[in-house]
């Protein structure tokens, strides 16, 4: 018995201890005229939990890429800015290669139209609207994403991470981390996240601060869901019902299904008058519910169908409350199409034209291919770094395993949390970007978000909203790209 347990021991002490893994490359990207040298440092940092006096316990690996501008006279007064997605269970790829880095995927001529779309294979090409200009940029992969990984061990909970808590504790202590080890606390800091990762920043913004006193310049915030709320069809929540209607409204107007004075009018004369409405009559008749007459619910339904494209007797039989996949597949039945939840200018076809719900979201569709293509080129051909592991652009395993415990019976909303962090902090300014066709998280629905935040003594100067004629990912328009860029630039110019 003394024998095994001495083998077992020697076996132990004989495994390789997990150790960060961190490869350097330099590059030059051509730049207004001008040559911008750079810095890449990529790979995976190791997480330690602290056991006792005497020692550290690793508890997972996170991937990361970081750039870093070169010929800086002061590094450590430069803005640093921590990107990452969505999901839950999206790697940092979307902004890496189609917003933000010096590299991008490929753009097509009309993201839209299909025929006008980039055919496999994909490379990479130089990103003229990178943030590099402005700001030092790292890209975290969440544990589960990416090359990100959970360490295994005797006690070892596989879907420890997967939580809205552990999660901001995770990125939380790879910020701290990456901050004390570069020197850069004394640098202009900002977050920038996009869908699920609005939700994570606002989180961090509160977590940062609290727990370590790391205090934020700036929060960059594309497409944004911070109240679940306000977008989550549930029997008895009206809210989406009422928020949807401009997104739906401008997506019948894109597809040319409204009546020709709404496919006329001014854009923004159009929105207007449909948020009047929501506002005005559809809210207040939802709130009726029942007690309204059937004279009353036919008026609603002809307005609603004249500013949606959706028919009068659709919208009766749903009871004046048209869920999103249902909008999605109705508005454009007529032609045997869907259109996407991401961007709802796109289009797709269905195994059949009766559904309720489309088969797949023909805007995810766009962009899965050459983003996953490009990002393992990318890391391996450029970037030099080697893994054997799938990188896990959106895992579908991290997903239907992620739990909202604090969350219990109540829509998960860190507005709250946003709203304490700028209050104790009335430096920190937030820029919200919104795609006008965007049903995943609509922007009227961001607009109600920030207009219940309850911002005081002038904090709420603080938010600058930005708006994009695309969908969820707005940077695969390219005049929307090129918008939302020089925004950003100018955001984190005004805030450090």
């Amino acid at each position: 018995m003394v024998e095994e347990k001495d083998s077992q021991q020697q076996a132990a002490s004989q495994v390789t201890p997990v150790e960060d893994r961190v490869v350097t490359s330099r590059h030059t990207i051509r730049l207004k005229g001008r040559d911008l040298k750079y810095t890449v440092n990529v790979g995976t940092i190791v997480l330690k939990e602290e056991v006792d006096r005497q020692g550290h316990k690793p508890k997972a690996e996170m991937f990361f890429i970081a750039f870093t501008r070169d010929g800086v006279r002061n590094p450590a007064k430069r803005p640093v800015t921590f990107s990452f997605n969505g999901g839950p269970g999206s790697s940092s790829v979307w902004m890496l290669l189609g917003l933000l880095g010096p590299k991008r995927v490929p753009l097509s001529a009309d993201d839209a139209d299909p025929t006008k779309r980039l055919a496999p294979p994909w490379q990479v090409e130089d990103n003229e609207f990178t943030l590099l200009e402005d700001s030092d940029l790292v890209f975290i992969d969440p544990v589960g994403t990416g090359y990100s990984r959970p360490l295994s061990g005797d006690d070892a909970d596989p879907d420890e991470f997967f939580t809205f808590r552990r999660d901001l504790d995770s990125v939380g202590e790879f910020i701290r981390l990456y901050v004390s080890r570069n020197q850069r606390w004394s640098s202009p800091k900002f977050l920038i996240g996009e869908s699920y990762g609005t939700t994570r920043a606002s989180g961090l913004a509160g977590h940062l601060q609290d727990r370590f006193g790391l205090y934020l310049n700036g929060i960059m915030l594309v497409s944004v869901v911070l109240n679940f709320q306000t977008i989550l069809f549930n029997a008895g929540n009206e809210l989406p019902f009422v928020v949807y209607v401009p997104t739906y409204a401008l997506t019948a107007r894109y597809h040319g299904k409204l009546a020709r004075k709404y496919l006329q009018m001014d854009e923004q004369k159009f929105i207007n008058e449909v948020k009047r409405f929501t506002e005005e009559e559809y809210l207040l008749a939802l709130h009726r519910g029942d007690q309204l007459t059937d004279n009353e619910k036919q008026a609603v339904a002809d307005k609603l169908a004249g500013y949606t494209g959706l028919s009068t007797e659709y919208i009766l039989r749903n009871n004046l409350r048209v869920p999103i996949m249902r909008f999605a597949t109705e508005i454009l039945r007529e032609e045997g199409r869907s259109v996407g939840r991401f961007d709802s200018r796109i289009t797709g076809v269905d195994r059949d034209d009766a559904g309720e719900m489309f088969d797949h979201d023909p805007s995810f569709n766009v962009v899965q291919g050459v983003y996953s293509a490009c990002l393992n080129d990318y890391v391996r051909r450029e970037l030099n770094f080697e893994s054997d592991l799938p990188y896990e652009v959106l895992s579908f395993k991290v997903l239907p395993r992620w739990k909202y415990d604090e969350h219990q019976n109540n829509f998960v909303n860190v507005a709250e949390t946003l709203r304490g962090a700028m209050m104790k902090n009335p430096h920190l300014k937030v820029f919200v970007a919104n795609g006008l066709y965007d049903m995943a998280t609509p922007f009227y629905a961001t607009e109600y978000t920030m207009n219940h935040l309850g911002l005081r003594d002038g904090v709420d100067k603080n938010i600058t909203m930005g708006y994009y004629d695309a969908g969820h990912m707005m940077y695969t328009h390219k005049p929307s790209l090129r918008k939302l860029s020089g925004d950003l630039k100018r955001f984190i110019l005004g805030s450090a």
